[in-house]
């Protein structure tokens, strides 16, 4: 009877190491895709800024061509969305910090 004690015991306790190397592959893996996820989104915020790059330095060939071709209802146009979205961004920014 002891015996069989004996083998239940130690079955009992090999089923708790597994158990716990299961839990601790587990968090392991858990680990793993957040830190895979972390990575895929750090690459999209890469991607996005490298076509806001480049989508920024189209414009600034844009406005230079028409700046040099001088047309001046053009120029001012531009200056006066400028000073709009300068104007808007100091509003907004006052509200948040007032």
């Amino acid at each position: 009877m002891s015996e069989a004690y004996e083998r239940e015991r130690q079955n009992n306790s090999a089923l708790d190491e597994l158990s716990n190397k299961v839990s601790a592959l587990r968090g392991v893996t858990i680990d793993i895709y957040d830190q895979a996820r972390d990575q895929r989104v750090i690459e999209n915020t890469s991607e996005t800024f490298s076509n806001f790059s480049t989508s920024l330095k189209t414009s600034a060939v844009r406005m230079g061509r028409m700046a040099q071709s001088g047309n001046k209802v053009a120029i001012f146009k531009l200056a006066g969305i400028i000073s709009v979205v300068v104007i808007l961004l100091w509003w907004i920014w006052g509200f948040f910090t007032g």
